[in-house]
């Protein structure tokens, strides 16, 4: 396993129920996005009935966009447009609005962890090219369990003291360009991420989460990643040496 924990950020007042309904996805009578499976211009717009006005300003990610350096970053939702897209799809009720700004950045938080993670694992292939990957495409799967993520809750129902029994909250696959050199085009590796809940921290009070980052296994070269990320470790363990183990 690759599970990082990753605390939200310092006095955010999300609700872990509300999560569910943080990568909206349009309604079946909307145009998807075909790079984010989002509908193609989330409105800025005041929602009819809407008692709290919303920041309509995007945040610019960290994540670098489509396969060359002049189509930039990667842009966040705005509150507004989070609320838009939530309501078009039916996910609105229940919801407070004074909640979604916050939802918000709880959002994009997660989203930084997991491209963090996805960068520790193309790490060689970094240092090899001497090119960073970039993020092509990602679609939200919040109703479809992993094959991990579904062999972890059989093993739960099974040993419920020693695994976890409760499904992750959310489910993301980014397609990530992998760079084969200079001026040789990239690989697409697609990563799948599970998203955890998390006891809260115990100093603050606030939520915490688990993301469980890794390439899907849809390659002999993401299968040996994977199994040399998870021995590596045991590996370690198994010599004595004093390392900290990320399981």
């Amino acid at each position: 396993m690759h599970l990082v924990e990753v605390s939200t950020l310092e006095g955010c007042p999300v609700d872990h129920s509300f999560l569910k309904a943080t990568c909206p996805v349009t309604s079946s009578n909307n145009e998807l996005n075909p790079l984010n499976n989002m509908p193609m211009g989330i409105s800025s717009e005041h929602a009819p009935g809407q008692k709290i006005r919303l920041p309509t300003e995007r945040t610019i990610s960290s994540i670098p966009r489509g396969e060359s350096q002049d189509q930039g970053l990667w842009e966040y939702p705005s509150p507004q447009q989070m609320l838009n897209a939530m309501l078009a799809k039916g996910k609105g009720d229940g919801i407070p609005e004074d909640a979604v700004e916050s939802m918000v950045e709880v959002h994009n938080f997660l989203n930084e962890g997991a491209w963090q993670q996805i960068l520790e694992w193309e790490d060689k292939y970094t240092k090899e090219t001497k090119i960073e990957p970039r993020l092509k495409k990602f679609t939200g799967k919040p109703h479809d369990l992993s094959p991990k993520a579904r062999m972890y809750l059989w093993l739960g129902s099974v040993f419920p003291n020693t695994f976890n029994t409760t499904p992750p909250f959310d489910r993301h696959d980014w397609t990530v360009l992998r760079s084969c050199g200079k001026n040789q085009g990239w690989k697409e590796v697609r990563y799948i991420i599970d998203y955890y809940g998390a006891p809260d921290d115990e100093e603050t009070g606030m939520p915490s989460f688990v993301l469980d980052t890794r390439p899907a296994l849809d390659s002999a070269e993401s299968l040996r990643d994977r199994i040399v990320t998870f021995a590596k470790p045991v590996w370690h363990k198994a010599m004595g040496d004093d390392v900290v183990e990320r399981i």
